[in-house]
């Protein structure tokens, strides 16, 4: 495909994101609370969105 998005994650913003993808999953599947990742994490996670904004083009956006 020739609009493939790829992302190279180190190993604790991919754990990160896994975590916070699992709890959505987990809140829209069962009403489970999705709790404020550590500093450190939002710090990461922040990172990586702000790369996948900037690879779809969003990189105006707020998030």
């Amino acid at each position: 495909m020739t609009d493939d998005v790829v992302l190279r994650l180190d190993h604790d913003s991919a754990e990160d994101l896994y975590e916070v993808l699992w709890l959505f999953g987990e809140h829209i599947a069962a009403g489970a609370p999705i709790t404020e990742p550590p500093a450190e994490a939002n710090e990461r996670l922040n990172r990586v969105f702000k790369v996948l904004g900037d690879a779809l083009g969003k990189s105006g956006r707020v998030v």
